[in-house]
């Protein structure tokens, strides 16, 4: 079973607004509210590739219980904990004024939750995968990406991390079996700056030599590269298409890597298949379907 982590997931609501002007009354031109977060993200688009996950993390108020019944209705498992008090985040997201965000705080988790969640952890067998993706909450311990990893040592878990910063490089010592930085991130850690693919593969291997057993590198429209465990390294461009909603992208590309990793246990094809989820979700205005993939890998 793959289960992906979500410390503070939201109601995403995605609105066009033509004309957005300060200090005035905006109407929307289109709306959409989703369940959202980047572990959430990976199993919606899970779903679509005909893989099955469990989604963790917390939930609080009414907010919670409609981002668990979205899940559920998409057909996702979940098994978040319920917090006493607060209510989920309602993230605010302009479609039109140049990927303008009002994010929520979301509410604060504390110990006594924090230990009902790591104790699911315990429950994990050899074989499942465990996907940590994106931030973590103020009222968390900033080590708890690479305090997750130590707790699973023996448990024969595959650990997947989608992180930036220090919360990706703690995990290093532990072996993950993926992490997924992008361009940027990776340029935030080495302290310089990517501009292709040829550029990125030193600084991947860099990242194996410090633990990582595969390190997929995003670059949006250039493409990605994969520094794989079988020592060879896959890079390939961005297929073609037309850039309709890029959030959610460098999820569908973890996504796609599993599900493609899972199907054939091929480090090509799962790069291959990753780079396609990717894409397919960028150029579609939500995550994209198992057709819209497949489409795309028979252009690539």
């Amino acid at each position: 079973m793959i289960y992906t982590v979500t410390f503070n997931p939201a109601l995403d609501y995605i609105v066009s607004v033509e004309g957005f002007a300060l200090g005035r009354t905006n109407r929307t031109d289109s709306e959409l509210l989703l369940a959202g977060g980047k572990g959430i993200n990976v199993s919606l688009m899970l779903k679509n590739l005909g893989q099955e996950s469990t989604a963790l993390g917390f939930v609080a108020g009414f907010t919670g219980e409609e981002i668990e019944r979205r899940l559920e209705e998409a057909g996702c498992h979940t098994e978040f904990v319920t917090l006493p008090k607060g209510a989920s985040r309602i993230n605010v997201k302009l479609k039109n004024t140049e990927g303008t965000e009002i994010n929520g705080r979301g509410p604060d988790i504390d110990t006594e939750n924090l230990k009902l969640f790591l104790e699911k952890l315990d429950t994990l067998q050899s074989g499942d995968i465990l996907v940590l993706a994106g931030s973590v909450p103020a009222s968390m311990p900033k080590t708890l990406y690479r305090d997750i990893c130590k707790r699973l040592e023996g448990q024969e878990v595959s650990v997947v991390v989608d992180a930036a910063g220090e919360l990706l490089t703690q995990v290093l010592p532990q072996a993950p079996f993926l992490i997924k930085p992008n361009h940027h991130e990776l340029g935030e850690i080495f302290g310089r700056e990517f501009d292709t693919p040829e550029e990125i593969v030193p600084y991947a291997r860099k990242l194996q030599e410090m633990g990582a057993r595969n390190v997929l590198v995003s670059m949006g429209g250039k493409g990605a590269v994969l520094a794989a465990e079988d020592g060879r390294v896959y890079m390939a461009g961005a297929p073609e298409g037309v850039l309709v909603n890029s959030v959610g992208a460098g999820d569908s590309m973890v996504a796609g890597f599993l599900a493609g990793f899972l199907e054939s246990g091929e480090y090509e094809k799962a790069f291959r298949m990753g780079i396609a989820s990717g894409s397919a979700s960028a150029f579609s205005e939500n995550f994209a379907t198992l057709e819209d993939v497949e489409a795309l890998l028979k252009k690539m």
